[in-house]
C-alpha cells in the first residue's frame, strides 16, 4: 500500500533512471510524488517510467543534459506543461574520473566539474524561480563523505566538486529561506551498488571501505533513498542547510 508522505507533489530527480537515482525515483513515488525522471539514459529512464505508471504512480521521463543550460530550459518547460508546477529537486546525476591529481588531465577535471558542480548550480538555478512561485519547496543536492572529509581513498577531483557542492547548498539555503525554499545536502559513504561490487571484489578494496565504517557495511541503495524521502517530506520542514551523512558513523570516527 502507497504510503502519503509525498502525496501530491511534484519531484524532479536527475540521474533518476538508473542507480541510486532510480532508487530515490521509485522511493518517492511509492510515498505519492509525482516524479519526473531526468537523465541522458533514455530507454532505462522510458522503462522506469513506464514500470511506475503500470503501478498506478505518476511518472514521466525529460532528457536532460544537466550540464547545459538549454537542456535545463527544455526540460523544465516539459514540467510545467505535464505538472504546472514543482516541489522538489534532488540533484542526484554525477560522476567520477577516477585518476589522482598528479595523472588526471584538465580535460577530465573540466567534464568533471561540469557535471557534479555546474549540474546542481544549474539545477537551483532553474527550479528556484518554479519553487517560489510554488509557495516553496525542497532541494536535495547529492554529495558524499567526500564534500565533509579528506577520504584517502578517492580522488582529489571527486572531493573537490563534492566539496563544492556541500557550500552551495549552504548559500543556497540562506538565500532562498525567504521564499520557504529549503536546500539539504546528502553525504553517503560507499554505496552497495552493482558497480561497487565489481570493484570491491577485490580483497584489498572491500577491507579498505568496510573498514571505515562503524557500522561495518556499505550503504544501501534504500539508506540513501530514505534519507532523500526524508528531507524532501513536509516532516523536515524545518531543517535547512543540513549536511547530512548517511554513512555508518564514517564522518564521525
Amino acid at each position: 500500500m502507497k504510503g502519503q508522505r509525498l502525496e501530491g507533489k511534484i519531484a524532479l530527480i536527475t540521474g533518476g533512471a538508473q542507480g541510486l537515482g532510480e532508487a530515490i525515483t521509485r522511493r518517492f513515488a511509492e510515498e505519492g510524488a509525482f516524479v519526473f525522471i531526468a537523465d541522458l539514459a533514455v530507454d532505462a529512464g522510458e522503462n522506469t517510467a513506464k514500470t511506475l505508471r503500470d503501478s498506478g504512480s505518476k511518472a514521466f521521463f525529460v532528457s536532460l543534459d544537466v550540464t547545459s543550460e538549454q537542456s535545463w530550459n527544455d526540460a523544465i518547460n516539459i514540467v510545467i506543461k505535464e505538472a504546472g508546477s514543482l516541489d522538489i529537486l534532488v540533484n542526484n546525476a554525477g560522476i567520477n574520473i577516477r585518476e589522482p591529481v598528479e595523472t588526471m588531465k584538465a580535460e577530465q577535471f573540466d567534464t568533471m566539474l561540469g557535471v557534479n558542480v555546474k549540474g546542481p548550480f544549474l539545477g537551483c538555478k532553474y527550479t528556484i524561480p518554479l519553487l517560489r512561485k510554488n509557495g516553496g519547496g525542497s532541494i536535495i543536492n547529492m554529495s558524499s563523505v567526500c564534500g565533509l572529509i579528506g577520504h584517502r581513498y578517492t580522488t582529489e577531483a571527486y572531493t573537490v566538486t563534492k566539496g563544492a557542492v556541500t557550500l552551495l547548498t549552504k548559500t543556497i539555503a540562506v538565500r532562498y529561506a525567504k521564499d520557504n525554499i529549503r536546500c539539504n545536502s546528502i553525504h553517503p559513504s560507499t554505496v552497495d551498488t552493482p558497480l561497487t561490487q565489481i570493484v570491491l571484489q577485490d580483497p584489498v578494496k572491500r577491507e579498505e571501505r568496510l573498514g571505515e565504517v562503524p557500522l561495518g557495511r556499505l550503504a544501501s541503495l534504500e539508506d540513501i533513498a530514505n534519507a532523500a524521502l526524508f528531507l524532501a517530506s513536509d516532516e523536515a520542514a524545518f531543517i535547512n542547510g543540513v549536511a547530512l551523512p548517511v554513512d555508518g558513523g564514517t564522518t564521525a570516527d
